[in-house]
């Protein structure tokens, strides 16, 4: 039991105090708003986007791909979101909200989170399999946030809608998903010195992102909201159980479901929040949401993964 509790510790532990002293920098002065908005952007549009297509270039994909991992990550996830988007929405009055609502709890912060909570759970070793899995679901969460944050607008905006996906198209997480996979199934060689430069860059992706993300926790920004608590319960509790329990049923053990249970257990990303934002949502309760999961997520994450280690399922 001891163990169990140590090895579930072992893996989010260093994750959340990481947050918790970017929270506490930002306290005491050492680093400041401007700063951890400039480095969530260079994460965003530089040192993720070297991670994912170094990671991607470095996997095989003529033989071991995850296939049945991701086409169970897509299904289950499209199959969340319409029951969110169909049966949880009906239930909150504002309609600006309701989009907001599904979102937050279907959306995980993949490339951050679940990614740093992989790594710490089974090493390295993992990142080709979690690499393919956010390649993937990356995509889907933009495309099934633009429909849910249009469908729930007051005022449609066709122009807006617009913009939106093409925003997504130049997505650098997009762009670098795209070129590595590129690169790796068509063996066009990359320099050494290239290779190395985008793996210093992706060293530095989980430090700083989770540094940013700690002094970006607002704790004004709860609210005595049911919306909040219902995306809030949703996110940390329903989804990932949904998720875990339906991949144990077909089969999912060890790593892959680990990869499964870490990824949709990780907080609601970060990304929703200037996404609702962009399309006039209702930001506020978009921003609780990201900081309640976050926080939660600690606590949820841990019972979770010693669960499942009790349980002799990875």
């Amino acid at each position: 039991m001891l163990s169990d509790i140590s090895f579930s510790l072992q893996i989010t532990a260093p994750i959340f105090v990481i947050i918790g002293l970017g929270f506490f920098f930002k306290k005491i002065g050492w680093i400041n708003d401007e700063f951890a908005k400039m480095g969530s952007a260079l994460v965003f549009k530089v040192t993720l986007p070297c991670l994912l297509f170094v990671k991607l270039v470095e996997t095989d994909f003529s033989h071991g791909l995850p296939v049945t991992l991701v086409g169970y990550g897509v299904l289950v996830t499209v199959l969340i979101f319409v029951l969110l988007d169909v049966f949880a929405t009906p239930f909150v009055q504002e309609i600006g909200d309701k989009g907001v609502l599904v979102q937050g709890a279907f959306r995980s912060n993949l490339a951050i989170i679940g990614l740093a909570c992989c790594i710490s759970a089974f090493g390295d070793r993992i990142l080709g399999i979690a690499s393919i899995y956010i390649a993937v679901l990356t995509i889907l969460y933009n495309i099934l946030a633009v429909i849910t944050l249009t469908r729930h607008l007051d005022n449609g905006n066709p122009q807006g809608f617009a913009n939106i996906f093409t925003q997504i198209l130049k997505n650098p997480l997009i762009l670098s998903i795209i070129a590595g996979i590129c690169v790796a199934v068509l063996n066009i060689p990359i320099p050494e010195f290239a290779i190395r430069t985008g793996d210093y860059f992706a060293r530095m992706t989980l430090p700083l992102a989770l540094i940013c993300a700690g002094a970006s926790i607002r704790i004004n920004e709860f609210q005595s909201s049911m919306t909040l608590y219902w995306a809030s319960a949703m996110k940390l509790v329903f989804v990932p159980l949904i998720i875990t329990a339906g991949g144990i049923f077909i089969g999912f053990r060890g790593e892959q479901l680990g990869v499964l249970y870490l990824m949709s257990a990780s907080p609601t990303a970060t990304a929703s929040f200037p996404m609702t934002q962009a399309m006039k949502g209702n930001h506020h309760l978009a921003a609780a949401i990201i900081t309640v999961t976050s926080i939660g997520s600690l606590l949820f994450t841990t019972m979770g993964i010693f669960l499942l280690r009790v349980f002799g399922l990875i």
